[in-house]
């Protein structure tokens, strides 16, 4: 209802600036300070006042008494506050609210007709997943959860760089070295931790050997590389061989975040359809094109980026910014728009590729990037081509037995012995443990550097993952004890007296369930996930308000109140559950 609200907000204020005569270019429309009972305020009097020449607050005055409110659907009142045109919300705005939230897909907005592909993660398939680049599958599978809640027809792809140099070491050294070379046994009984101690090895050989041992192995590192770009199908196979088995592990890894994907595009596939070729053809008979140093390069000085783009080495062999331009034109075919979301490190490369794109023709407004900085441990940094860092798995398994303790100690044994089994305990253990670590990293601005700590993420009290789930727990519990069976989908109607929900605490609440669907809007405009995150924490404090506040079950509670609230409870559960599932957080029905 909050959209709503906004554009009747709009056209009441376009149509009192016009009969007086007032530019409608800038309506100065902000959410007012907390203290403020409206729910949309404007400052458009400051603009106009040195044009009527009249101090702001009386010209916030001629708005305001321009403005018809018995017209309005869903402002019931105009009042002025000094400068500050103040817009109060009618019975109708909070009755169409609690009506709406009673539905399940409560926030999803209505089908763009717009496809749109999410690229994230990406990660070389040379090992374990580890800590320092979490904050990509998380913050990835959350921006593409939000476009696909916003009305985007959303495809998660993995881009898969099965062409590089390191993928030749990898591949050389798997077929190089047998199981008595190695060092150590695999930290985990899962085959990436399995074959990522053969990629370990091989870069020791390559330190530590002698010039002529370093020099062969070299030569069929090469020409592994020269195979994969000349199209060598027995080549491929050997590469693949590697990559599959270790991409595996890695899937199974991602899949307990969960982050899922529609498909797995591979590098080379832009080698072996010629697409690559083609490129590097297009960008040697650029004007910007130079041959230095041994290599192809586009000088990209007219567009501010002093560092040049290697497009392709002296012995003919392509590089990774080659192929991803090949991949980017792929993208651009199959879909209206494309994100990717990047690391820090890469953030000249991504001016590079835009600025390549743009050269080669292409509309590169239909690509936006979302860089991040990355996670820390209070350790420190994080590496893992030495099998120094800490890998995902050690994250979230340290992150589910912190949860069960927590949740164990919570539970006296009354609660354990009647509602919660051990399987329900382990089952809160995951949602919790996860979805704190999620929670932690997602509803951080990507471009602030993290250092993620055990003791804020599962704090029960303070504005966590745990808080705010433990808001749609209580909701579940109210429910349930109210006679409904939530988990078969059983929940109030919403043909209710909203007029009954009159209290300050039930208003505030209604009033932030309304606001659900522009946020859910405005944030896939910004394509920044962490504000659906400070909107649950909102949404928590308001919810835990009513709770205090407002009885639901009490015995001297009206019946037709306590219908009202009980379909608040309802739409409360509908908007924190569908909160929590953009940012890919489980939503727990007891803890």
């Amino acid at each position: 209802m909050f959209l709503s609200l906004r554009t009747e907000v709009e056209e009441a204020l376009e149509g009192a600036l016009a009969e007086l005569e007032y530019p409608t270019d800038d309506l100065g429309i902000e959410e007012p300070p907390e203290d403020v009972e409206s729910v949309l305020a404007s400052s458009v009097a400051f603009r106009l006042a040195s044009e009527a020449g009249a101090p702001p607050p009386r010209v916030a005055g001629q708005v305001a008494d321009a403005i018809d409110a018995d017209e309005l659907t869903y402002v019931s009142e105009i009042r002025t506050q000094g400068p500050y045109l103040n817009f109060l919300p009618s019975d109708a705005y909070f009755a169409e609210t609690l009506a709406a939230g009673t539905d399940e897909t409560y926030g999803s907005l209505a089908d763009r007709d717009t496809s749109l592909v999410v690229e994230h993660t990406s990660a070389n398939p040379t090992g374990p997943v580890h800590v320092g680049r979490a904050r990509n599958p998380i913050i990835g599978d959350a921006v593409a959860n939000l476009l696909d809640f916003a009305g985007y027809d959303v495809s998660r792809h993995y881009y898969v760089n099965d062409a590089g140099r390191q993928m030749a070491v990898f591949t050389w050294a798997y077929e190089t070295f047998d199981e008595a070379d190695l060092e150590a046994e695999p930290e985990r009984d899962r085959i990436e931790y399995d074959l990522v101690r053969y990629y370990r090895k091989g870069n020791r050989f390559l330190e530590n050997a002698s010039e002529a041992e370093v020099e062969a192995a070299e030569a069929e590192i090469d020409s592994i590389m020269q195979g994969l770009e000349a199209g060598d199908e027995e080549t491929y196979e050997r590469v693949s061989e590697v990559v599959d088995q270790v991409l595996s592990g890695m899937k199974t890894c991602l899949g307990r975040l969960p982050a899922e994907f529609d498909e797995f595009v591979k590098e080379t596939r832009f080698m072996r359809d010629d697409s690559t070729d083609d490129v590097v053809s297009r960008l040697e008979d650029l004007d910007d094109a130079v041959y230095e140093e041994e290599a192809w390069q586009l000088n990209l000085e007219s567009f501010g980026i002093e560092k040049n783009l290697v497009f392709l080495r002296s012995d003919g062999t392509s590089l990774y910014p080659t192929r991803d331009l090949a991949h980017h034109e792929w993208k651009f075919d199959n879909y209206d728009q494309a994100v990717t979301v990047l690391g820090e490190d890469h953030k000249l490369q991504a001016r590079q590729i835009d600025a390549t794109l743009e050269l080669l023709g292409n509309d590169t407004d239909k690509l936006e990037q979302v860089l991040y900085s990355y996670v820390n441990l209070p350790e420190g940094k994080m590496s893992t081509r030495r099998g120094t860092g800490v890998d995902l798995d050690d994250l979230l398994d340290e992150a589910i037995d912190r949860a069960r303790e927590e949740v164990e100690t919570r539970l006296d044994d009354r609660i354990r012995d009647d509602d919660l089994d051990e399987d329900d305990i382990e089952r809160i253990a995951h949602q919790v443990g996860i979805g704190a670590v999620r929670y932690d990293i997602v509803s951080k601005q990507p471009t602030k550097a993290i250092t993620f700590e055990w003791e804020r993420a599962l704090d029960f009290e303070a504005q966590s993952a745990p808080y705010v789930q433990y808001v749609h727990a209580r909701c579940c519990g109210i429910l349930e004890e109210a006679g409904f069976d939530v988990e078969a989908g059983e929940f109030p109607e919403a043909d209710v007296d909203a007029d009954l929900l009159e209290t300050p605490a039930e208003r505030a609440l209604l009033e932030t369930i309304a606001r659900l669907p522009a946020v859910v809007d405005e944030a896939a405009d910004d394509l920044e996930p962490h504000q659906i995150a400070t909107y649950t924490r909102e949404f928590a404090d308001r919810f835990n308000a009513f709770y205090r506040e407002c009885p639901v079950l009490a015995d001297d509670v009206d019946p037709d109140r306590r219908e009202a609230r009980l379909a608040l409870v309802a739409t409360s559960k509908h908007t924190v559950a569908n909160a929590l599932s953009i940012l890919g957080v489980a939503a727990p029905r007891s803890m």
